[in-house]
């Protein structure tokens, strides 16, 4: 797709205001449909863009004197934020993803992991599909030996209408090869339940520095 319809989405807009009763020419809301616009192109921009693509310059680890591939123990991300919108009512949930993966013969720069969940949030989503879709795009792209992928959310649509439950969050999980074993998998968890909070990303990698 080649990105939103603005005119479009404020006509649509304007014919909402008009639904519920509101005047979309007084001066509050005249500016309201672009606003909108403008907020759904970044919202959605991600159906737009391929989430593999910020995965294609990975490096080799090294090789050993032998000339056989080495391997790096867990590469884990923490706390990176995301924002993405719930596809049900079109409200947005936020919160942080934490990503594990064991390379194989290659890693990838760490910004660009963030950059592969900005990619595919910014789409309608659900929080189920979107965990699912980080693992996938990571098992495609990297190849590694495991990923596990867990997102911790708040959904508006829950906060703001119906129950209003304010304080609850919601986690779902992903994981792959290696890494979907429970002992691993259970390892994993306890280093994740020790992150920074939200919007304070935090790195760790067992088998030394890697580039941010």
């Amino acid at each position: 797709m080649s990105g939103v319809d603005r005119a479009r989405i404020e006509a649509a807009v304007s014919e909402i205001i008009l639904a519920i009763g509101e005047d979309p020419a007084r001066p509050g809301l005249a500016k309201t449909p672009a606003r909108v616009a403008d907020a759904y192109a970044e919202f959605f921009s991600g159906l737009s863009q391929d989430p593999l693509e910020h995965l294609l310059d990975s490096v080799p680890i090294g090789e050993d004197i032998d000339g056989v591939p080495q391997t790096s123990d867990v590469v884990l991300l923490r706390g990176i934020d995301f924002r993405s919108v719930c596809e049900h009512h079109l409200l947005p949930f936020v919160g942080v993803v934490h990503i594990a993966y064991l390379p194989s013969d290659r890693v990838v720069g760490l910004g660009r992991l963030p950059a592969v969940v900005d990619t595919l949030a910014a789409r309608p989503q659900l929080q189920e599909r979107l965990t699912e879709e980080i693992a996938d795009a990571l098992n495609d792209g990297l190849a590694p030996r495991g990923v596990l992928v867990v997102l911790d959310a708040v959904h508006r649509c829950v906060v703001a209408r119906g129950s209003r439950q304010t304080n609850s969050s919601t986690v779902t999980i992903a994981s792959r090869g290696e890494l979907a074993e429970p002992v691993a998998r259970a390892e994993l968890m306890a280093l994740i339940g020790s992150a920074a909070p939200a919007g304070r990303p935090r790195e760790e990698s067992t088998s030394g520095g890697h580039r941010a």
